[in-house]
């Protein structure tokens, strides 16, 4: 689909610089396109935005990505969305590979954590304001007559707050049943007899082509499997991580993963590119590539059925 406010190139350029500068984890990226691609520049309408955001929040993997993704696809259709998740993964992959180098010629990061320390604070800070600006673009307004008026959706919110805080992991069945609890008071199918109505340089060394074909196919597997069933974003992934790569494969120690979770914080682009950093630690330069690839493909298969469907051609 042609468009004259913005060309493939310009696109492409803009993830490159986000994905390079782009510091905060999910939350905060989305809030930058919002700002940048929305507000300032006028490429996408609200409503085109939203609906993104909406797909993004529904299918599990990482969420800014997937909303990248989405992005692309608009106006530049396959070509687009591609080009545009490649340009905003690419630089924090290549920047985690390198740290994963470093990592092995030097055998840890210690200094990588007191700098995740520092630039956490900042981070912090971005988090807080973008999740507020995210719930009041998905949620309503924080407003007596607009939360009456949207009470199932806060109820809902607000026991998703709770339960995560509570259980600390993101319960898959809570949302689900959400989702379709809205869906059938707010668009209920035709079957339903009455519908409900609710108000609304050294390879050797560094360990780069260390690796076998097993470990590479487990990679695969456990990654395609975090990337397809965990919802909440980049961000909701590392519990399951720890609990795979640490507890249950032991391809990492403790340290070892905090340090990762430490490149995940100090990187620019979606928190989840970590896993590229563990790829590496586990399987040299093939690891991370298929880490990398497994997490990101579900969502990009999950919106390539979702492009391809009759309704939207």
């Amino acid at each position: 689909m042609a468009t004259d406010r913005y060309t493939l190139r310009q696109l492409v350029l803009y993830y490159l610089k986000l994905g390079t500068w782009g510091f905060g984890g999910p939350v905060a990226l989305v809030g930058y396109m919002h700002r940048d691609l929305v507000e300032n520049r006028g490429w996408l309408t609200e409503e085109e935005y939203k609906e993104g955001l909406a797909l993004a929040q529904l299918a599990p993997g990482p969420l800014a990505a997937q909303l990248g993704i989405y992005i692309g696809f608009v106006h530049y259709g396959l070509l687009g969305a591609t080009l545009a998740g490649l340009a905003f993964v690419i630089p924090s992959f290549v920047m985690v590979v390198l740290l994963g180098m470093v990592y092995n010629i030097y055998s840890g990061l210690h200094w990588m954590q007191a700098v995740f320390y520092g630039v956490g604070a900042s981070v912090i800070g971005i988090i807080a304001v973008s999740a507020y600006k995210l719930t009041i673009k998905s949620i309503g307004k924080i407003q007596v007559k607009e939360m009456q008026s949207r009470w199932l959706l806060w109820l809902l919110y607000l026991t998703g707050i709770l339960v995560t805080v509570v259980t600390e992991r993101e319960e898959v069945l809570l949302f689900i049943a959400s989702g379709l609890l809205y869906m059938v008071l707010k668009a209920p199918p035709q079957w339903i007899k009455r519908p409900l109505v609710a108000p609304s340089v050294f390879l050797s060394a560094i360990g780069f082509w260390q690796y076998d074909g097993k470990t590479l196919w487990d990679i695969g597997m456990f990654f395609t499997k975090a990337g397809a069933f965990v919802f909440g974003s980049g961000l909701a992934i590392i519990p399951f991580l720890h609990a795979g790569v640490v507890n249950e494969l032991g391809w990492l120690t403790e340290h070892q993963f905090l340090d990762a979770v430490a490149v995940a914080m100090v990187t620019p682009g979606p928190v989840v590119i970590t896993v590229g950093f563990i790829g590496y630690l586990v399987a040299g330069f093939p690891g991370a590539c298929v880490a990398a690839l497994a997490v990101f493909i579900p969502c990009y298969l999950f919106y390539g059925c979702f492009w391809l469907h009759p309704s939207r051609r």
